[in-house]
């Protein structure tokens, strides 16, 4: 949810995010109006409760003769404050409605535009270039008897898989070695719920234009989490938090699970695109000045695990119509795929300033005592997509891979990973 003082003092800021973000203008003046009528019904309800404690006292201290008629007045105007309170949260819950239908304001640099208006950053790493022809990353995963989709689509259909053997072995790798990182950089690690509540799946700003991305169970009312991100963001809700030593950051181990709806026929070959998946999901709660230094802090972390991983990538300022919801700004990361002749997406880290802190009522003590609330990032750190491009980038002319450096302690030593006879 976006600051409600902002939209009131400056609402062509919120005018000129939602134009960016390709969304609509009018909604500014919808939550402008609803506003309004907020505040007014509150003025009216309040005033008609100060009129009753008055008229109590006056019929407390009234004469016997005139108390029946005063009790009479009392009971027509308890009727009128129970109707003006009726009013004030009917408007109180239109107002909100109305500002959910807000994206948070996006920060100053974001470029306008949707998915294709991305800005690259920086590039960095050689392609990788090969004297034979490269195998794509399922090729190479079944010649290792590492992935095997067939018989992921006859237990559970498409899009869905096993990794076995070394692919097991290496996906485990990596996520421990993406742990090692995170500790290394002071965050606690999480195992986390993958079912959560909807109050928290809406506080995070999941269940917006995107909704039909997630798993719900109606019998449960549950959603099944894509992100560890969700569960992570709910952790602290209701809670004022002790920031004064410094940021409080989180890495959430977690399956997560996507419908993949409306991508149909769009990368169904291997495991890029698929229901089920496990990831490392850093998560930092912080204060909202400190929160545009911790993105570029999150996104170095990432850099860090690629480069070291020996993967070639661009770093790129998302548009703010790719956005979603909840992100001010978005850094994603994108590893070349040589078979794709492409960068595709392996990381993405988020500033959401406290666009979810504000719906889930996480807070932290100014200096004069008074609550405000908390900023909230997240950023992938490993994810099982990233065996994409560590396959296909240290495949060899035989169909071995060569394991990076990097992963050789998590795999007992393991330097290459043989094509099974």
């Amino acid at each position: 949810m976006i600051d409600p003082v902002l939209l009131r003092e400056d609402p062509d800021v919120i005018r000129r995010s939602q134009e960016a973000r390709g969304e609509s203008v009018a909604l500014v003046d919808d939550a402008l109006a609803a506003d309004v009528q907020r505040r007014a019904a509150i003025t009216a309800f309040e005033a008609l409760r100060a009129e009753q404690n008055q008229f109590g006292k006056r019929v407390a201290t009234a004469p016997k003769d005139e108390k029946k008629q005063l009790v009479a007045e009392a009971q027509q105007l308890a009727a009128q404050v129970k109707d003006a309170q009726q009013a004030a949260a009917e408007a109180e819950s239109r107002f909100g409605e109305a500002i959910r239908r807000l994206g948070n304001p996006v920060i100053e640099g974001v470029p306008a535009g949707g998915e294709e208006n991305f800005v690259t950053l920086r590039t960095v790493g050689e392609k990788p270039s090969f004297d034979f022809e490269p195998r794509d990353h399922l090729e190479i995963g079944e010649a290792l008897d590492a992935i095997d989709m067939a018989r992921g689509a006859k237990v559970s259909g498409a899009r869905f898989y096993f990794l076995k053997g070394v692919g097991a072995r290496l996906e485990l790798a990596l996520m421990n070695y993406a742990l090692d990182t995170a500790l290394a950089a002071g965050f606690t690690p999480l195992i986390t719920p993958t079912l959560v509540k909807p109050e928290i799946m809406q506080g995070t700003g999941f269940l917006g234009a995107h909704a039909d991305e997630i798993y719900h169970l109606p019998a449960d009312d549950l959603y099944l989490t894509g992100t560890s991100e969700v569960a992570l963001a709910g952790y602290h809700a209701d809670e004022i938090l002790d920031l004064s030593a410094g940021p409080l950051r989180y890495a959430g181990w977690s399956t997560c699970y996507r419908r993949e709806a409306g991508s149909g026929g769009k990368d169904t070959r291997g495991i890029i695109r698929v229901h089920q998946f496990n990831k490392l999901e850093m998560f930092v709660y912080t204060l909202p000045e400190e929160a545009e230094a911790e993105h570029e802090r999150l996104v170095g972390w990432q850099e860090q695990m690629l480069g070291s991983l020996e993967l070639a990538y661009r770093v790129i300022d998302v548009a703010a119509g790719d956005l979603g919801s909840s992100a001010a700004r978005k850094f994603d990361i994108e590893a070349w795929v040589p078979t794709q002749d492409a960068y595709r997406e392996l990381t993405s880290t988020s500033n959401c300033t406290t666009f979810q802190a504000r719906r889930l009522e996480t807070r932290y003590r100014t200096e004069s005592g008074k609550t405000a609330p908390v900023a909230t990032l997240n950023g992938t750190l490993a994810t099982t997509r990233w065996l994409v491009a560590i396959l296909e980038t240290h495949q060899q002319a035989d169909g071995s891979v060569v394991v990076p450096e990097a992963l050789r302690p998590y795999l007992g030593g393991l330097e290459r990973l043989e094509p099974v006879a």
